[in-house]
This record gives C-alpha cells, structure tokens and sequence, in this order.
C-alpha cells in the first residue's frame, strides 16, 4: 500500500509544502502548496516574517487535509543558523532576525574579544562565516537573552509549531558554530566563554527522532487527523544529501541553489590546521555521518543579478539567462565566487564590475556576459574546493553527484564537468523534499537502512551524466583563475 508523508522544506526566497508517496520502492513527489520567503526590512534592519510562514504552513496543511490520503507524519527542514527565541510561555520574542544582517559585523568582533578562532574551529569543526548563530547570538542584548527559555533553530522551530516538543535536531545544530561534532553536544566551552546558558539551547535530538503527535489544537484547525511529527534531517543540506542517489565509494556531492555546498560523507570530523585554513566545515548528516564540505555563494550571485536587473525594467527568467549564457563567449572575465562582497545583497552586477576592473579583466558588458562569467568561475571554484577535499581526505574523487535545484542549469553543469574534469551525474532536482520524505520513512520503520533509501531514489528518477570535454581550454582557465584567489 502507499505511504504518505508530508514535507515542508523552507528556503531563504520561497517555502512549500510537499507531499511524498513511497509506493513499490519508489517516491513520487507532489507540491501541495508554495509561498514566497524573503528576509523583511525594518527599521533598516533584516528580519523573518516568522508569523507569516507559519500561516503559510497551515494554509499547506489545510490543502493535505482535503486530499482525505492517510498521511503517516510531516517534518520540516529549513536553512541553518538562524534562529527563534522562546520565552516561558512559549512564544517567540520578536524579531527574527536573518542571517544576512549587517548586524553580524559586530557579532563578529565581539566574539573575537572573548575566543580566538583556533578554539572556536577546534570545539565546532565550522568554517568561518560572519553570519553563523554564533556571531548572531553575540550582538543580542544581554535582557533578551535573560528572558529566553529555549533557543531553537527554523527548521526546528516549525517542528516545535507542529508538535509542542523543543528539540533542535542534530543537522541543523551543527550549523550554528556552538556545537562539537566530537563530543556530540553543544559546545560547554564557547557558551562559557560567551557567556551563553546551555539550558537556552533545546536539547539536540539525532535525525530521525520521533517528537510526537500533530498538536490537537493544529488538527483540529487544519482537518488533518494527530499525524506523527519527525525531526528528520532538519537541514536543506543535510536533507538533500540523505538523498544524494550514490553508492560505493569515491564520490562527492554538490548541493546546488542559492548555496552551493560542495563535499563528501565522512565517518568523522576533520578538524584539524590544514581544514580549518581552507575553510572547510563539519556539519553532521544522517546517521551521526559527517558532511565535510564547504560553503559557496552559488546561485545566489545569479538571483542578486537577476533583481537588480528588474529593478532597471529589464526582467529575465532563469531559462532565458540559461540560454544567454550558453551562446555567450567564454573566458571573458572571471570572479572569485569566495570573495566576501558576494555574500551581501544589493547591486550585485556593480560588484562583479568593480571585482573585474580591480583584477585588470574586462567588465561584462551584457546579462549574458554576466551569467557566462558567473557560471565559469563557479565551475572554476568547485575544482578548486575538490582538490582540497581531496588533498584533505587522501581519496581520489571519481564522480561528482549534483543535486537540488540548481542542477537545471545545464550550461553550469557541463562547466563544471568541464573544469572538474570527472563525470557529472545531474539529479534530482527534488533532493531536499526526498531526502526529508525518506527520513520520515526510515524514522516510522518504512524503509530498513539509509542505503534502501538511496536505492529508492535511484529507482524513482533518471540521473543525466553529463561527461567533460574542452580539457585544455579549462586547465588554462584554472591556471588564470588560480591567481584570483591569491
């Protein structure tokens, strides 16, 4: 008989609500209800409409109870590091905040007066991130903090909506910079050394945890009966990677989105001098395995571009910048995708600009020339970031998995092929949604080991293998971009 399940996956620009089908061995995905996301400004400063997600979330609920499907459970999954602050009585105490914030700076300085940073990367494993919980958490006032009773992340945070239970799954703790992934708990010497209560943190509960039934007052409102709610992996990434459709050894993923989150599944943490100077972060995936990867604008310099243009009255869909950059001459110019100007919104061609004049390169003088070089030095980056994983893990990498959204940029992913110069297998785009489904699945006894899981994916959609070519053209562009980053 099917098995339903229903999986709200929360990104920083749009939100929904999907419903998962496990039938014959394989899963079947559908979106029940989609909403936009976006940090709010106010007062200058960047905030989560929480309120509104949360409306959001029933509205989806509403629509699964009218589909009369016996659903099994729901989880949700979200982005890392931001963060809810409950007080005794269990409600939020405004705002919350995003992680984009220019307040982060001074987050930033203030923990560097208390903890230097090979004790913060040595307790945690976490690449340096001005915008980690850790950093957020230090600009926040000493009485607001004071009125916390617990501290729970998004993901974790809906789950807590759903359920009434606070745990902050494993996945996402382990992207706030306060957990070590050694000792499997949050960090008792950086919340010393910061000044930071250990009961304001939820308890961390592992992927997979069963908190409870549907709250009776939320099902009684959505017309949904008590069904189960699972912390699964309550991270996008973590989720996404849980259903990377790999077997055997030797490969590596590609999270691709607004985030590229490019690494391997590890037995263990490596924290360690050489990791922590190349800027590589331990974040912990199903199963207590580790995620050893590093974190990529991505994406995001695309979307960053493609606003600014619509704001000048010139408006681009993603298939039709896809097109332009394909037909574009390559190699023009070339940015590094790791430059911290990248990271923050806001005129974001004016930046790519100002990176080439300062690099004698020319500047792109059209949205395809844009696209074309943001494609190419991302594909450039991602060879860059496999040669250190290997160099790190001591394993030859063979093939590389691309998945999430993402992965319908053809034209960068045959860039990427291109540079990284391995086969590249492209899917599914719906890997975060699956990889949350399939948890739930695992969690309620459904599937028997995470490796079923993975055969269910590899049953259920079709993997494009992309296969490198232009060797020679893109060693040159390695060599030339290789100086962008000294």
């Amino acid at each position: 008989m099917p098995t339903h399940y229903l999986a709200c996956d929360l990104g920083a620009d749009s939100g929904r609500l999907m419903l998962g089908t496990l039938d014959d061995n394989k899963i079947i995905l559908e979106e029940l209800h989609r909403f936009p996301n976006g940090p709010v400004k106010t007062s200058g400063a960047l905030h989560w409409n929480i309120d509104g997600l949360f409306n959001e979330l029933k509205t989806g609920l509403k629509k699964a109870a009218e589909r009369r499907l016996p659903i099994a459970s729901i989880s949700t999954d979200s982005w890392g590091v931001d963060y809810a602050l409950y007080d005794e009585r269990g409600l939020i105490l405004p705002p919350v905040w995003c992680y984009r914030d220019a307040r982060t700076a001074y987050g930033v300085e203030n923990v560097k007066a208390r903890v230097d940073w090979p004790t913060i990367y040595s307790e945690t494993g976490i690449q340096f991130m001005g915008l980690n919980t850790i950093y957020q958490l230090a600009t926040e006032p000493p009485e607001r903090l004071a009125r916390t009773k617990h501290l729970l992340l998004i993901g974790n945070a809906f789950n807590y909506f759903c359920s009434g239970v606070a745990r902050n799954e494993v996945s996402l703790a382990s992207t706030t910079q306060l957990y070590n992934p050694q000792t499997r708990t949050w960090s008792r010497k950086l919340l010393g050394a910061l000044n930071l209560r250990e009961e304001m943190f939820a308890p961390i509960c592992a992927s997979g945890t069963r908190l409870g039934p549907l709250k009776k007052n939320l099902a009684t409102e959505t017309g949904l009966p008590q069904i189960e709610v699972i912390a699964s992996c309550s991270h996008d990434t973590g989720a996404a990677v849980a259903a990377v459709p790999a077997s055997g050894g030797n490969w590596a993923y590609l999270s691709s989105g607004t985030w590229s989150l490019m690494g391997v599944e590890w037995p263990q943490p490596v924290i360690n001098e050489q990791g922590r100077g190349l800027g590589f972060t331990n974040e912990i995936g199903f199963g207590n395995t580790v995620r050893l990867l590093k974190n990529i604008a991505g994406l995001w310099i695309v979307q960053e571009c493609r606003r600014q243009w619509a704001k000048e009255g010139k408006k681009y869909d993603y298939a039709a910048l896809e097109q332009l950059a394909a037909d574009a001459p390559p190699f023009v110019s070339l940015i590094n995708p790791d430059d911290p100007r990248f990271l923050s919104p806001d005129d974001m061609p004016k930046k790519i600009a100002e990176f080439c004049l300062e690099t004698g390169q020319p500047v792109p003088a059209s949205p395809a020339a844009f696209t074309r070089c943001i494609y190419e030095s991302l594909a450039l980056f991602y060879r860059v970031v496999l040669r250190r994983i290997e160099r790190l893990t001591g394993k030859k990498i063979e093939r590389l998995h691309i998945v999430g959204g993402g992965g319908q940029a053809t034209t960068l992913n045959q860039c990427t092929a291109n540079a990284l110069k391995i086969p590249v297998l492209v899917g599914p785009t719906e890997c975060t949604a699956t990889g949350n489904v399939l948890v739930q699945a695992i969690a309620l006894g459904h599937l028997p080991s995470h490796a079923a899981a993975r055969e269910v994916v590899r049953r259920s959609f079709v993997l494009k293998t992309v296969t490198p070519q232009a060797a020679a053209e893109w060693d040159a562009a390695a060599a030339r971009f290789e100086k962008l980053l000294q």
